[in-house]
């Protein structure tokens, strides 16, 4: 059984030492959903406050950038490649971001931030309209590189 390696034997929290691991290219996709009344999502255009979907990828790109600031104990890495996909689909706003770098480990919570930031921002922008809009279906799409390898989210892991 794989134990967790934030964890010393003594069960200490720890941040991981990764100095030994080699350099590979390292990739990640996650996603957001951002579920919202069909009356809501007609008004995102007139949106005073500018448009809650450009809005949303900027401030998702910038969390992808700040990623180890947020969680206690990941590496703070050298991002090559950040980048987020925002669309409206018919009960609410999809979200897809992605990351690259080059290093000793891995992107997927660079990924996972700036989903979870762009949603909680199209959230931020729309809340006016509706209290009732959900955050859901946050989750790592696929990741490459690294010791683990490959790893592509199914169809039957997404229900």
């Amino acid at each position: 059984m794989k134990r967790l390696s934030h964890f010393d034997e003594k069960g200490a929290v720890r941040m991981v030492d990764v100095s030994e691991k080699p350099e590979t290219v390292r990739t990640a996709r996650a996603q957001a959903f951002v579920r919202m009344r069909p009356s809501v999502l007609k008004q995102l255009p007139e949106n005073p406050k500018g448009n809650p979907l450009e809005i949303a990828r900027i401030a998702g790109i910038a969390a992808a950038k700040r990623t180890s600031e947020l969680i206690p104990l990941c590496h703070p890495l050298m991002l090559t490649h950040a980048d987020v996909e925002v669309r409206t689909e018919r009960r609410g706003v999809r979200i897809v971001a992605s990351a690259t770098c080059t290093g000793p480990t891995g992107v997927e919570m660079e990924a996972l931030t700036a989903a979870c930031v762009a949603a909680l921002t199209v959230y931020d922008m729309t809340k006016a309209l509706d209290k009732s809009i959900e955050i859901q279906d946050v989750y790592l799409l696929e990741k490459t590189g690294g010791k683990s390898g490959a790893f592509r989210r199914t169809r039957a892991q997404k229900k």
